[in-house]
Order: structure tokens, then C-alpha cells, then sequence
């Protein structure tokens, strides 16, 4: 295996050509060799060097290839990486890592067998204001967390006919934004003690999930995450409330809205947080709010992480006991919500 690793692309959607493809090619080490789409055209547009085949299992068994990428609708993962594995393929899927845990099993233990590395595509661990979030709550800015509050929300009032909004398996905002949210609240809190779900279909004709709050309990402290397809104001992101203040953040990170208009990774300006949160602490009997210095967010952090595990043997940026806990929590909360209960989770 040489320096570069080549990358066959499973999949040329919105995920594939927005992220994936321009991520890949802008991180050292690695190189954009195939994809796979029923749309040359399409591919060729964007990459006119880059193979292109509507057969996956002729990409997985190009020797040419060391890195499969499955961007591909989400009951497809499993099956895709299983049989890329089995071909000696490492492979990275994007979230949800597949539809359940028993997949999500079957998919590490073809890793472990095949001796391949497998991760999932957490790339919101690198957003800028997850970042700022991270570093204040290690610096103990706001004291110590008693409610964590976590927002993603847009405003999409119109139902689309696509297969992420079709009512079957692995569609809905659940299996959309929940990894990413459930994933940021593992890495700064570990697996809580119980989770609490209601996922519902709040706009009109919604086919599948496009709303949830979640609440994950711990011994002392409370976990809040929101997802809703219908609101148009507020723009809350974070509100994280301590025993020395408030941190508060609006706006989303920029890195999807400069993927969506052709922003090279890398390029001046690229994972900046222009709307930096506030910090809102007590002094001499009175509240003060502060600027709190933003970080830079970087997806091309997670390929970076990849290409290392890959040629050196260190541990992929996400690994898949992170993979699990995730996929036990989408699990536990879809259970969570149908029987209107807390679910333990020990």
C-alpha cells in the first residue's frame, strides 16, 4: 500500500457529491478514485478523472482500491459494508452506521474478522461551535453542567419525496440528525443512565419522523436533544447551563453552507464561526455576558483520522464502540418513544 489511499464513493446524492467527495480530495493522503452512481454525467462533472461504475461489487473488488465509502441510502449500509469488508476493503459509512444494532454488530465483527478498519462518518464532532462547546465545558468556564440543551433545527414546513422523509426503515429526523446529536453528547458526557424519547410527525402529511426531544438522564445532570423540521425563529444550537453561568449559541456551523457552494476545503475562511456564542456568568452580585472565543471547525479532521488508522495503525476518530453506543441510544429511544417510558441503559 502505497502513501495515498484510493477511494471508491458509494453513492453520488447530496451527502456524496456535498461532503464526501470534496472532503476526500482535499485531504492529504487520499484520492477520489471511483465512484459509484448510475449518473456518469453527474460524476464527471464535478471530477473528470474519476472512474465511475453502477456496479458497487466491481469497485469493491478493484485491487486498485483500499477505502470503500458508502454515502448510500441508509438500509443499504450494512449489507455494502459487509461485502466490502469480506474484499479486503477499510471502509468508512456515513451516519446512521446502520439500522440496527444487531447490523451494527454483524459490520464490526466483519472488520475484526477481515482485519480492516471501520468507522462511521461523525463529522459534526468537528463543528466549530461543538468545539467552543468541548473546550469551555473542559475548562470548567461555566462550572459544572447541570443542563445541556442541544438544537438542531430548520424550518422545511413541505414534505419531499425522497427516501430520508419516506416512512420506512432508517427514515426520519431520528436516524437523520440523531447520530450527530447523540454522538456529541457521548463524547462530552459517556452513556447516560436512562434515555427518554418522543419522535413524532408534526407537519402535514409527514410520512416519517420529522420532530424529536430526547432527554438522557444522568446522576447529576440532564441532557436535552431537539430536532424539529418547523421553526422558523430562535435558532438556539447550544444551551449549556452550569453552576457559574450560561453558554449560549445560535446559528448552525458553516462547513455544510460552504460545501453546498462549491468552498474548497481548506480555502480562506473555512470552518469559522462568524456568530461566536455568549457566556453569561455571575460578578460581584451582578450577571456579566461575554464573547466566547469560537474554534475553527475542520471535517477534514475525521479523513485525516482515517488515512492515520489506515497507513499507521493509530484508532480511527470514531471508533466502533462509539459506533455501538450510538446505534444502542437510536434504538433504545425509538423503544423509548413507542412505550412512552424512560429506557435504562445500566
Amino acid at each position: 500500500m502505497t502513501d495515498t489511499l484510493n477511494v471508491a464513493l458509494v453513492g453520488y446524492g447530496f451527502v456524496g457529491k456535498v461532503f464526501h467527495a470534496p472532503l476526500i480530495q482535499a485531504t492529504p493522503g487520499l484520492a477520489l478514485h471511483t465512484v459509484v452512481s448510475r449518473d456518469a454525467g453527474k460524476v464527471h462533472g464535478d471530477w473528470p478523472r474519476t472512474h465511475v461504475t453502477a456496479d458497487a461489487h466491481a469497485a469493491f473488488a478493484d485491487p486498485a482500491v483500499d477505502l470503500v465509502v458508502i454515502a448510500s441510502p441508509n438500509d443499504s449500509h450494512a449489507p455494502l459494508a459487509i461485502t466490502a469488508l469480506g474484499l479486503g476493503k477499510h471502509v468508512v459509512v456515513d451516519k446512521p452506521f446502520t439500522l440496527t444494532l444487531r447490523e451494527a454488530r454483524e459490520v464490526v465483527a466483519a472488520a475484526a474478522h477481515a482485519g480492516r478498519v471501520v468507522s462511521v462518518f461523525q463529522n459534526r464532532r468537528w463543528d466549530a461551535d461543538f468545539l467552543t462547546v468541548q473546550r469551555l465545558i473542559e475548562e470548567g468556564a461555566i462550572g459544572r453542567v447541570a443542563e445541556f440543551h442541544s438544537h438542531f433545527d430548520r424550518f422545511r414546513p413541505a414534505v419531499q419525496d425522497r427516501w430520508r422523509e419516506r416512512d420506512e426503515p432508517g427514515g426520519g429526523l431520528w436516524y437523520d440528525l440523531g447520530p450527530h446529536l447523540l454522538d456529541q453528547a457521548l463524547q462530552l458526557f459517556g452513556v447516560p443512565a436512562a434515555i427518554t424519547a418522543d419522535i413524532a410527525r408534526l407537519r402535514d402529511g409527514a410520512r416519517a419522523p420529522d420532530y424529536f426531544d430526547v432527554t438522557l438522564r444522568y446522576p447529576h445532570h440532564r441532557v436535552i436533544l431537539h430536532a424539529s423540521t418547523l421553526v422558523a425563529g430562535n435558532g438556539l444550537r447550544f444551551a449549556v447551563h452550569g453552576t457559574r453561568g450560561s453558554y449560549l449559541k445560535h446559528g448552525l456551523d458553516a462547513q455544510e453552507d460552504q460545501l453546498r457552494a462549491g468552498v474548497v476545503p481548506g480555502a480562506p475562511g473555512w470552518g469559522v464561526d462568524t456568530r461566536a456564542g455568549e457566556i453569561v456568568t455571575e460578578r460581584d452580585g451582578r450577571l456579566v455576558t461575554e464573547v466566547a472565543q469560537a474554534e475553527a471547525g475542520d471535517y477534514r479532521r475525521y479523513y485525516a483520522g482515517i488515512r492515520d488508522a489506515i497507513l499507521h495503525g493509530t484508532a480511527p476518530p470514531v471508533t466502533t464502540q462509539e459506533a455501538l453506543d450510538v446505534m444502542r441510544l437510536i434504538e433504545s429511544g425509538v423503544q423509548s418513544s413507542e412505550e412512552q417510558r424512560a429506557i435504562p441503559l445500566g
